[in-house]
């Protein structure tokens, strides 16, 4: 059996059981848990390429900046994008993960405790603007409408 979906748009799933009616709330119930445990884990991917990004913002080969966490930034965001509107179902579920990624970003452009800045310079502002056109760009392509 094939199943044919308008684009971006996943088959919804058959939850009646073999008398022909649907199954209980407990379907129901079982496909909101998973949508919601979704949500939070592409919240979670967000957190944790963020800290990646950070982390690889100072790599260095013969002692130049590289800036690979401007491309891992691009990639990743549309990537958590994509993946938190897929098992979620909304549209607006790229939000929680974008504002998280922002808010940490966000942070780590300012002073830690010790006086020292997590982004600076060219790569710093390749991170953010990288991630944040990924983003921008993600999400403005899960809000229109597909082309016909």
């Amino acid at each position: 059996m094939t199943v044919s979906t308008p684009a971006g748009r996943l088959p919804t799933p058959d939850l009646s059981d073999h008398s022909g009616e649907p199954s209980s709330q407990a379907g129901s119930a079982f496909d909101t848990a998973l949508r919601v445990v979704g949500g939070v884990l592409a919240v979670a991917m967000a957190v944790l390429t963020a800290t990646l990004e950070l982390q690889l913002s100072a790599l260095r080969v013969d002692g130049v900046l590289i800036g690979v966490s401007a491309l891992v930034a691009a990639v990743a965001n549309v990537g958590i994008a994509g993946f938190a509107h897929r098992v979620t179902g909304s549209k607006w579920a790229i939000l929680p993960p974008a504002l998280v990624w922002v808010a940490i970003m966000l942070a780590a452009s300012g002073r830690t405790t010790e006086g020292d800045y997590l982004l600076t310079g060219w790569v710093g502002l390749a991170i953010v603007g990288a991630g944040s056109a990924a983003l921008t760009i993600a999400g403005i392509r899960v809000v229109l409408p597909p082309r016909k």
